[in-house]
């Protein structure tokens, strides 16, 4: 084959594709004309391929039709979009939609906890069974106070922000087997409630307060949210409803995993207050409301972004064309 032949009749091809490639957003005639030219230089790199032993020319045509090729079936949004995306759709959306299953494990958390602290703080026995006199004045006199002043705010922030995150972790990831969520939620229930009746037993149930409520606001609604999350999925596999289990369970799992992803955020927040706010020397009610207006704000986001997005058909998933087809399920 005459090689400089070929490249005269078909260079004008490649120069335009060239030029094509270099706009920005195509309109749809620019991108019927992107698709007719790189199937052109497409079937003129195979030409090449098997019968030119130039390199350089089958180089350049092999990045320009990559390039071609990317722009076709590539295509996706600037980084920026969809981080905004995320923050100001996605996330907010996914938490919306399981609010009331967020109420629920919630009251269920409370009310154990407080059945706890209250058993715990009344039955002498159960003092007993915790610990000796001298381990529990010890606990109540410093230990609880002095744990989240022992390291410096920023380290202690970064132990509490992976001790959550870790919790939120197991929550999602063991979300469909739905007791293990049932079983994280009790334990710290019934964590927290001996706590709580161990100091009220001795009369210091204000300073448990003043040093739970500043970041415990925030980081217990987080794990709230994973466990409502986990048990989202736990349902979706039991109840699919009109879709396949597994096209429930690949729904719920792609927003599943939204909500896995923005705790990070949400429990860093929480992390810092614990670290910065809790063992600052500052009045109780400075500390509890500063705790208040993070979880305050946190409501408002998902409340306001989230019914936003419910009411526009947003779901938390990924957008439906990337989603691909769901096979339709017979009644």
């Amino acid at each position: 084959m005459d090689v400089d032949a070929f490249v005269q009749v078909h260079e004008p091809t490649w120069l335009r594709l060239e030029e094509v490639l270099r706009r920005g957003r195509l309109q749809g005639a620019d991108a019927d004309e992107l698709l007719r030219l790189y199937q052109r230089t497409a079937t003129h790199l195979s030409v090449l391929q098997a019968s030119s032993p130039d390199p350089v020319l089958v180089s350049r045509l092999s990045r320009l039709v990559a390039r071609a090729r990317s722009r076709i079936g590539g295509v996706r949004e600037p980084v920026w979009r969809e981080a905004a995306r995320f923050l100001l759709v996605s996330f907010p959306v996914a938490v919306y939609r399981i609010r009331w299953v967020v109420v629920g494990v919630a009251a269920v958390f409370l009310a154990l906890a407080t059945a706890v602290a209250v058993w715990t703080a009344s039955d002498p026995a159960v003092i007993a069974s915790i610990g000796s006199e001298q381990e529990l004045r010890q606990l109540v006199d410093r230990d609880f106070v002095d744990y989240y002043s022992q390291n410096t705010p920023a380290s202690f922030a970064g132990q509490v922000w992976t001790n959550n995150a870790r919790i939120a972790a197991l929550c999602v990831a063991f979300g469909i087997t739905g007791v293990f969520v049932l079983y994280i939620i009790a334990a710290n229930a019934l964590g927290v409630g001996s706590t709580a009746g161990v100091m009220f037993a001795y009369g210091r149930g204000d300073v448990f307060f003043a040093f739970i409520l500043p970041h415990g606001l925030m980081e217990l609604t987080a794990v709230f949210v994973a466990a409502a999350a986990g048990l989202a999925l736990f349902w979706a596999w039991v109840a699919p409803g009109a879709r396949t289990r597994a096209d429930a369970l690949a729904a719920e799992g792609r927003a599943l995993f939204t909500v896995a992803l923005g705790l990070v955020g949400v429990l860093a927040i929480s992390g810092v207050v614990e670290g910065f706010v809790t063992p600052a020397p500052w009045p109780t009610a400075v500390r509890i409301g500063i705790g208040a207006l993070v979880l305050l704000a946190f409501c408002a986001y998902v409340g306001v972004l989230g019914r936003r997005g419910v009411a526009a058909g947003e779901t938390g998933d990924l957008r439906a064309g990337d989603v691909g087809d769901v096979a339709p399920v017979r009644g």
